[in-house]
C-alpha cells in the first residue's frame, strides 16, 4: 500500500531537547501520547473527538507535538483521488517523556521506532483504525455526556499481556451509561475472515470464562446486516454471553441502540450497549469475588488502566 509523508532520518534526542519538549507538554497531550502508545495509529478526525473541540485547534496543537518530535503522522495513498486525514503515531521523543513518567526505559514500555511506523504500509492498518474508532465513538459520546464513562478501553497488546494464554481479543472495554455497566471483549469484524473462523474464537473464550471464573460478554461488531445475519446463524448453542451489531447502524455510535444478544427469545430487541448488562437474564457477568482473575501484576495493570480512564478530563 503506497504510503506518503513518512519522515525519515528522525534526529539523535538528547537530554536538553528532551527537558524542552517536557516544558511544552499539558496533561492532555501526555494523554495523547499514551493512547498512540496503546493503539497505534489515531487520525487527526479521531484525536479531535477524543480530546478537542474544534479543527483548527486540533491541528495546531498536533503540530506543535510533531515539532517536539513526540509524535508523528504519516497520510496514507488514496487510489481514488482525494486526501486520506493525516494518521498519527508515537515519535521517538514521546516515548522517552512517556518512559520518564513511568520510571521506566523506552523498551520496557514495547516502543520502537521502526516498529510504530510499521502501521503505515500494514494489512491490519484498516482494521486497527476500525477498533480505535469504536472507542472514539464511546469516547465522544462520553464527553458531552454526563452519565456516560469510558472506564476502560485495553488493546489488543494490553488483552495479550494479560489474557492472551488463553484468548485474543481485538479490544476491552467497560462501558456506563445511566446507572448501567458492561464489561467487554471487541471482535471487530472486517470481512476478511471466513465465519468458520470467527466462531471458531469462540472456545478461547470459553477457556478463558472457565478459567478465570468471569463471564464477559463477546461483542462482534460486523460490516453488514447480511454478515452479522449469517453469523448468528451459526452460533446455534453457546454458554457464552454474545450480541452482534453493523457498523452502519450508528445511532449514537456503538453505544447506540444496535445491539442484539443471542438469547432463546426470538422476539429480542436490539439494544443499547450500557443495556447489555441486563441481556443475559440467565446469567451472572462479572468476576467471581472467590476467584482472583489475574496475577497480581495483571491488576496493577489493569487498575492503573481504570484509573488513567477515570481521571481523564472531559
Amino acid at each position: 500500500m503506497p504510503v506518503t509523508r513518512i519522515p525519515l532520518g528522525l534526529p539523535r534526542f538528547d537530554a536538553d531537547a528532551i527537558a524542552h519538549a517536557a516544558a511544552r507538554l499539558t496533561p492532555r497531550d501526555y494523554q495523547i501520547l499514551e493512547h498512540l502508545l496503546h493503539h497505534r495509529v489515531l487520525t487527526t478526525h479521531q484525536l479531535e473527538k477524543l480530546f478537542f473541540t474544534k479543527p483548527q485547534p486540533t491541528r495546531r496543537r498536533l503540530g506543535i507535538l510533531r515539532k517536539l518530535h513526540t509524535i508523528t503522522r504519516y497520510r496514507p495513498w488514496t487510489p481514488h483521488g482525494g486526501s486520506a486525514p493525516c494518521h498519527w503515531v508515537l515519535g521517538r521523543a514521546g516515548a522517552e517523556l512517556l518512559a520518564l513518567r513511568s520510571h521506566t526505559t523506552v523498551k520496557e514500555l514495547g516502543y520502537h521506532p521502526d516498529l510504530a511506523m510499521s502501521i503505515a504500509v500494514s494489512a491490519k492498518s484498516g482494521h486497527q483504525l476500525g477498533v480505535n474508532n469504536f472507542f472514539v465513538h464511546l469516547g465522544y459520546l462520553a464527553r458531552h455526556k454526563p452519565d456516560a464513562h469510558v472506564r476502560a478501553w485495553l488493546s489488543e497488546k494490553q488483552c495479550a499481556k494479560i489474557w492472551g494464554d488463553l484468548a485474543r481479543p481485538d479490544a476491552y472495554g467497560c462501558w456506563s451509561e445511566n446507572n448501567r455497566q458492561i464489561d467487554f471483549f471487541l471482535e471487530h469484524d472486517t470481512g476478511s475472515m471466513t465465519l468458520a473462523k470467527v466462531t471458531d474464537k469462540l472456545a478461547a473464550y470459553t477457556d478463558l470464562a472457565d478459567t478465570t471464573h468471569i463471564t464477559t460478554p463477546v461483542l462482534f461488531w460486523l460490516p453488514s446486516r447480511t454478515r452479522e445475519t449469517n453469523l448468528r446463524n451459526l452460533i446455534t448453542t453457546t454458554d457464552l454471553p454474545i450480541a452482534t451489531a453493523v457498523q452502519t447502524d450508528l445511532d449514537n455510535g456503538p453505544a447506540g441502540p444496535c445491539w442484539l444478544p443471542i438469547t432463546t427469545h426470538p422476539d429480542q430487541a436490539r439494544m443499547r450497549l450500557a443495556e447489555l448488562c441486563n441481556g443475559w437474564p440467565h446469567l451472572t457477568l462479572g468476576r467471581n469475588p472467590e476467584q482472583p482473575a489475574t496475577t497480581e501484576d495483571d491488576n496493577a495493570l489493569l487498575n492503573r488502566i481504570f484509573g488513567e480512564e477515570e481521571g481523564r478530563s472531559r
